[in-house]
């Protein structure tokens, strides 16, 4: 994985846990979702700016690899890195963490794509650069 650029603070709600008492794994994807969306918002203001702007993204792909459970009241952090961009293609990847501890590992896909008919098209030269560097 990348270098991470953000963090997202998580702490495990009895909610997300299930009969096991080990974090539900469609958990994972949602936090990894939110730490995304903190990104965007630190870059570039919020996801509205890039809807107002005229591109919206969508996933076109997302893994995730468990490499301990996470439980109840864990402290966990989510860090965010991005691969460099493609033509329409944003790779980001994601280190789900207790401490030092790796609980997971994600990385997700997402398209570009005209905010109002959905058609796919090429990241425009603005959010290349406020993007800044990657990988």
């Amino acid at each position: 994985m990348g270098s991470e650029r953000f963090g997202m603070p998580v702490r495990v709600r009895y909610v997300e846990c299930d009969m096991q008492g080990r974090v539900f794994n469609g958990h994972y994807l949602t936090w990894v979702d939110m730490a995304l969306n903190e990104a965007v918002r630190e870059i570039f203001g919020d996801y509205q700016t890039l809807t107002e702007a005229g591109i919206d993204l969508v996933v076109a792909a997302a893994e995730l690899q468990f490499r301990q459970p996470a439980h109840f009241d864990d402290d966990l952090m989510v860090g965010v890195a991005f691969d460099p961009l493609g033509r329409t293609s944003l790779r980001s990847t994601y280190q789900i963490r207790r401490g030092e501890d790796l609980i997971a590992e994600a990385a997700m896909i997402h398209v570009c794509v005209d905010a109002v008919t959905f058609d796919k098209q090429p990241w425009p030269e603005w959010f290349r650069d406020r993007l800044g560097p990657t990988g």
